[in-house]
């Protein structure tokens, strides 16, 4: 009996990159961000199935719909429908308002920029280590595996007390869940035992609350959260925690040995880190906006989106609209005064991470590249590969030397 074939896995098509060209947006985003029209787009999801929705491409729509309290998040949690990433109390990504709001306040205090300060030290203890490992495993080894997963892995570890033994087990499932191409059956198994190793860590802290974030939580307000929302909290924190980042670590080490003088720039220069980290993360742009769904009718540019449509945001177009800047945002440029971008979304849901990520950014990038002045990649650039169908951007490998 002949074997099927293997379907190609679907790309987002708003978050889609140039054949070839994986950091550029696809051709398509940029027809779409020059069109006065607002299109409609069909967009894969192996929990909803295959939905339209209103892509939205230029940097000022995609400010003023998400800080609309009208466009609310797409995926509410539904009780009797079956939990997946997706559809999960305590997942912030699953509440809008008041819900949303109560659930936010109970975890921004550990991730403020003074809390975030005080972890400098301890992120460069990390960082460190990684560089010694990779220092031992010689030339030719994977930066992705040694160095830009390991470091937001550890710091996520730390923060919530989760041992770093489970790794293995809590990425696969991590990628499980970002993985437009799975199945919903898929998912939803996927969640479950996403759930039975949070539920164990949640029960350990309702007994005895830790020294760390998921500790503190129960200890201040495990009254007021089901052992469900905790399990929910846990897991998104898990995930978010150190998905993006890892992938923003080896993506951006990616980009500069592309561009030998930016690397220059960001090994040599400590006053131009901070600008660099931001025009590295606008360029960059790996983690998408979920979707959302219009609450009751609204307007963009004078063209109505009807209550209940679906409507999804360009975060890789809208951080190249030309309309937000002078010059060529196309370029990569470190020492370009920091652009805005919407790389970590906008409104009420921000990402609650992003001083935390800039933070371990600006602390292991710099340190890299000082540490191994002469790194370069180890094969052609064309034989690096990178994840282009995922719910967040990155590189699968980085075989490197000095």
């Amino acid at each position: 009996m002949p074997e099927l074939p293997v379907p190609e896995p679907k790309a987002l098509p708003f978050a889609a990159r140039a054949a070839g060209c994986p950091f550029t947006p696809a051709p398509e985003l940029y027809e779409m961000q020059h069109d006065d029209e607002l299109r409609r787009v069909k967009v894969p999801s192996p929990i909803l199935g295959e939905f339209e929705a209103v892509a939205l491409t230029r940097y000022e729509d995609a400010k003023s719909v998400l800080g609309d309290e009208r466009l609310q998040m797409g995926y509410v949690f539904d009780p009797e429908a079956p939990r997946t990433m997706l559809n999960q109390p305590g997942n912030l990504l699953n509440y809008n308002g008041a819900e949303h709001t109560r659930l936010r306040r109970m975890l921004t205090g550990a991730f403020t920029v003074k809390r975030v300060r005080a972890l400098r030290p301890k992120i460069e203890q990390i960082v460190t280590g990684r560089l010694d490992a990779l220092e031992e495993a010689g030339p030719g080894s994977d930066l992705v595996q040694l160095f830009g997963t390991p470091i937001p892995t550890l710091v996520i570890c730390e923060l919530l007390g989760v041992p770093y033994a489970d790794r293995e087990d809590f990425q696969r499932r991590a990628r499980v869940g970002l993985d437009v191409n799975t199945t919903r059956e898929a998912q939803i198994q996927n969640l479950a035992e996403m759930d039975d190793y949070m539920g164990a860590l949640i029960a350990s802290h309702r007994q005895s609350p830790g020294d760390n974030l998921l500790g503190s939580v129960v200890r201040d307000f495990g009254d007021q959260l089901t052992d469900d929302e905790l399990v929910g909290i846990g897991n998104m924190l898990l995930v978010a925690g150190h998905e993006t980042t890892a992938s923003m670590l080896s993506a951006g080490t990616a980009l500069l040995l592309q561009h030998p003088d930016q690397l220059a720039v960001v090994r040599d220069d400590p006053s131009a880190t901070d600008g660099a980290v931001e025009e590295l993360l606008r360029y960059c742009a790996p983690a998408i906006t979920m979707p959302r769904e219009a609450a009751a009718d609204m307007y963009v540019r004078g063209q109505k989106i009807e209550q209940g449509e679906r409507v999804v945001v360009s975060v890789l177009a809208a951080n190249r609209d030309l309309g937000v800047a002078e010059g060529d945002l196309d370029s990569l440029d470190v020492r370009r005064p920091p652009l805005p971008h919407v790389t970590f979304g906008y409104g009420a849901h921000q990402c609650l991470g992003q001083q935390l990520a800039r933070m371990e950014l600006r602390t292991a990038l710099p340190a890299l590249f000082n540490r191994f002045p002469t790194l370069q990649l180890a094969v052609p650039q064309a034989e690096v590969s990178y994840r282009t169908t995922a719910l967040v951007f990155g590189v699968n490998e980085l075989p490197v030397t000095w």
